[in-house]
């Protein structure tokens, strides 16, 4: 398991709503490139984060509990070794082409979804069976027996970053 962060350019404030970047075009090219975008491609999940300001802080609202996700967490892990026990694997992000095919079946409407996003993003063929491994765990940590469109819309927002900084 690879887990990774990064800034988007060296004063880190590329993209940024409330903060202005200091950085030129040939820095943040220079940045960018040490990570490629072949490489970016097989991380299965990247997202953008950005800061927090205090008054989401300093919020009453409580958040969800780590006791309640990790119960979800299990329940979904349960439902994916019991899937995948005689083929010897405890996990969606172990599943070849073909178990893909098997497991991570969509209708038409999550196809056209897909579909938009492959032209729209130009995302890569290995992006698309990311994207359904991603899909596959979403609709498990949901409960769902099938992939649905919202698992499909949550899964490819986690690949926005490998064409919104390394596009051209």
């Amino acid at each position: 398991m690879l887990i990774a962060s990064m800034n988007p350019c060296p004063c880190g404030y590329y993209g940024a709503k409330d903060k202005n970047c200091t950085c030129s075009k040939s820095q943040i090219s220079k940045y960018i490139s040490k990570i490629s975008g072949p490489l970016l491609d097989r991380i299965d999940i990247h997202i953008e984060v950005e800061a927090v300001n205090y008054e989401k802080l300093n919020r009453e609202e409580k958040p969800e509990s780590s006791d309640v996700i990790r119960k979800r967490v299990n329940k979904a892990r349960k439902i994916s070794q019991r899937r995948y026990e005689k083929y010897k694997i405890h996990s969606n992000s172990e599943l070849t082409p073909a178990l893909i095919q098997k497991y991570c079946k969509i209708g038409e409407k999550e196809k056209n979804i897909l579909k938009n996003a492959f032209e729209k993003l130009g995302l890569s063929a290995r992006a698309y069976g990311r994207i359904l491994k991603v899909s596959r765990t979403i609709a498990d940590l949901d409960g769902k027996e099938n992939i649905e469109i919202k698992h499909i819309a949550e899964a490819i927002q986690y690949r926005d970053l490998d064409r919104k900084y390394w596009r051209n």
